[in-house]
């Protein structure tokens, strides 16, 4: 089997993977109308016990998750307000939908302005209306509403800080909720005691809750401790704002009220419901590469750590298939998910996904008939147009034939610009999903 249809094969097990968590079927999937009643999942709602029906959300899925919701109300959709990515605007929403674009990773003016926006519209919420609520990837920069004391510029340094010190979304979020006013269980607050069903698109590993989007909906099992811990961890403390060295300070002596925690009773009437993961995903591109006669093993979606050393592992297992037909033999296909992140040393540009292909591509040097991909199911990795990238056994070669170091590119973070001098990047546009990363370990 040659190269290029190995290519052939990943664009096809990415597109079943994207398929598989489309945004607007996963809604369908659990969401229905049926006369008089709403239907989510094993819950019903009478329309008939609520006077209003609002929607609200945020993530870079937020626009199909949104849409597919006004499909299923229809008529009895009040008002809402949606806040996503910058170009993820796509499709003309129902009227009393308002729809915004902002900032992520980095929350910009637009993420503040569109959020208050946001509450306000929960400011006028009843017990006796009934709240929608759309969460996907990137939510917990687009939907933000910092706690008083602190400005938009403090959250935007602190975010780039620990996404410099590669933290995790784990970590970031931890500490986001604790410099928000939304974040971390808040939104039940603003809605005055009103039901709120909650569906989630998880792009977090092992799909918790309190993490995706920074947990809006949900109880905050994490603390102001637990942020500074990681402050002190990443050695950030001197290098914080002000305002929020003070306020995670003052948190901790107990001055500040913690975000609501497991059990407490503002949470009690939401629902709240995963409608697709990264797992799903993963299934999916399994499942389609078994119909193409590929021996297929899932090995993990719940791949963390450092990019290149995972790429490492990944190489090292190529090596080993090719070697010796184990775990699973030729022609063998291997997938991984997760999210990875990226220490910055450099000054060059390029995403976790693009990175890790750079450095497969370093550590399958000569091996013929293989190929890995890493994409981003979101369409954008980091900074950049490009999901991820392709390496194979011929990369190097063919980048030293240009003029190219691919060390020297790792070195320095610049994953894309080489992989776009090769024409290996990955580009796919914003897909309007996002469940986390995919690696797919091709051997012929």
């Amino acid at each position: 089997m040659p190269e290029f249809d190995l290519r052939a094969v990943a664009h096809q097990l990415q597109c079943a993977a994207l398929a598989a968590v489309d945004p607007a079927e996963a809604v369908y999937r659990f969401v229905s109308r049926v006369g008089d009643r709403i239907l989510i999942g094993q819950q019903a709602y009478a329309l008939r016990d609520f006077d209003h029906i609002y929607l609200v959300g945020a993530g870079k899925a937020a626009m199909p998750m949104a849409e597919a919701i006004g499909e299923v109300l229809h008529d009895r959709l009040s008002s809402g307000v949606i806040i996503t990515k910058y170009h993820h605007i796509d499709r003309q929403l129902p009227d009393p939908l308002r729809v915004y674009e902002a900032g992520h990773p980095v929350p910009d003016e637009q993420s503040v302005a569109a959020t208050r926006d946001l509450a306000a519209l929960l400011d006028q919420v009843t017990p006796r209306d009934l709240v929608f609520c759309v969460i996907s990837g990137g939510g917990s920069a687009l939907m933000t509403l910092p706690a008083e004391g602190i400005t938009l510029a403090d959250v935007q340094a602190t975010t780039q800080l620990l996404l410099r010190a590669g933290a995790t979304i784990h970590q970031i979020n931890t500490i986001r909720k604790h410099l928000d006013t939304i974040k971390g269980g808040g939104l039940p607050r603003l809605a005055h005691g009103a039901p709120i069903v909650s569906l989630i698109l998880s792009d977090v590993i092992g799909d918790d809750l309190s993490v995706i989007a920074s947990g809006p909906t949900v109880p905050d099992p994490s603390t102001f401790a637990a942020a500074w811990r990681l402050i002190e961890q990443f050695d950030l403390a001197d290098q914080l704002p002000v305002a929020v060295r003070a306020r995670l300070e003052r948190g901790v002596a107990g001055e500040i009220p913690d975000t609501p925690k497991p059990g407490d009773p503002l949470c009690d009437r939401v629902q709240t419901v995963i409608i697709g993961s990264n797992a799903q995903a993963a299934q999916a591109a399994e499942a389609a590469a078994r119909q193409l006669k590929f021996n297929t093993l899932l090995l993990s979606t719940q791949v963390q750590g450092e990019a290149r050393e995972v790429a490492k592992v990944a190489a090292a297992i190529a090596r080993e298939i090719v070697l010796y037909n184990r775990p699973v033999s030729k022609p063998a296909c291997l997938i991984l998910g997760g999210e990875t992140t990226v220490t910055l040393k450099g000054n060059g540009l390029g995403g976790r996904n693009q990175e890790m292909a750079l450095a497969c591509a370093l550590a399958i040097d000569g091996l013929s008939n293989t190929l890995i991909a890493a994409v981003g199911t979101d369409g954008t990795d980091g900074p950049t147009d490009a999901a991820g990238a392709i390496a194979t056994g011929e990369t190097v070669g063919r980048a030293k034939a240009i003029g190219l170091d691919a060390q020297a590119h790792l070195a320095n973070n610049d994953s894309y610009h080489f992989f776009q001098a090769l024409g290996d990047l990955i580009i796919t546009g914003p897909t309007g999903t996002n469940v986390n990363d995919l690696l797919f370990v091709l051997v012929e």
